[in-house]
């Protein structure tokens, strides 16, 4: 069961003031080759992106962005990079999910109600193909066996483009953040500024007011 520290959490994220520079919806025509870059190559986006939400600095690096209870405990100090590398190959959805956590928790991002139906859909339609891959081997009925097969094949092609669009609006907020939209880039965080596990509250840092 989730601890109250990290309900006060998801409660203090719904809070935040600043939306994403673009929406999920939005993410394929703002910048399309790199949404084809991270479908194609999705696990080598997600680092990538890791590393340049860390200012580039892997000695910030934690396991899962220190959301996960393994966090911390994997030997990231010693290894940093190869840590990330096998995050990403090995839990692939969580590398992206705490990748997002992190900017948005540094940067008081709130996720939009279009943007969170999106992801609960994916999330959704991976939970009856995986229901219905458990019954079609249970029963052993051909007809429900091919039914389960086409469910799961839809599951992972919107599973695959929810990530890449994901992953896409992290690197089109990065590109803010680093001022190639205009303003002058953001000061880099002290290394307190990125551990946001512990703080209950949205940090001071962050965009100015915004609102659409």
């Amino acid at each position: 069961m989730p601890s109250q520290e990290y309900m006060d959490k998801l409660q203090a994220r719904q809070n935040y003031r600043n939306f994403w520079h673009s929406d999920l919806m939005g993410t394929i025509q703002a910048d399309t080759p790199y949404c084809c870059f991270a479908a194609f190559c999705a696990p080598c986006a997600s680092y990538l992106l890791r590393k340049r939400a860390l200012y580039n600095d892997m000695s910030r690096y934690v396991c899962c962005a220190g959301y996960m209870p393994c966090s911390g405990r994997c030997g990231e100090s010693e290894c940093p990079e190869f840590c990330l590398a096998t995050e990403v190959f090995l839990c692939f959805g969580n590398s992206v999910a705490s990748t997002r956590h992190l900017l948005q928790d540094e940067f008081n991002i709130q996720t939009t109600q279009c943007d969170n139906c999106i992801i609960g859909f994916m999330l959704f339609l991976k939970q009856i193909a995986c229901i219905f891959s458990i019954v079609a081997m249970i029963v052993g009925n051909q007809e429900i066996s091919r039914a389960s097969h086409l469910l799961s094949c839809l599951s992972d092609m919107v599973y695959c483009t929810v990530c890449a669009c994901m992953q896409t609006q992290h690197k089109i907020e990065m590109d803010k953040r680093d001022g190639q939209f205009g303003p002058q880039p953001m000061a880099v965080p002290q290394f307190l500024q990125m551990s946001r596990i512990d703080q209950r509250v949205p940090p001071s840092v962050g965009y100015p007011r915004s609102g659409r």
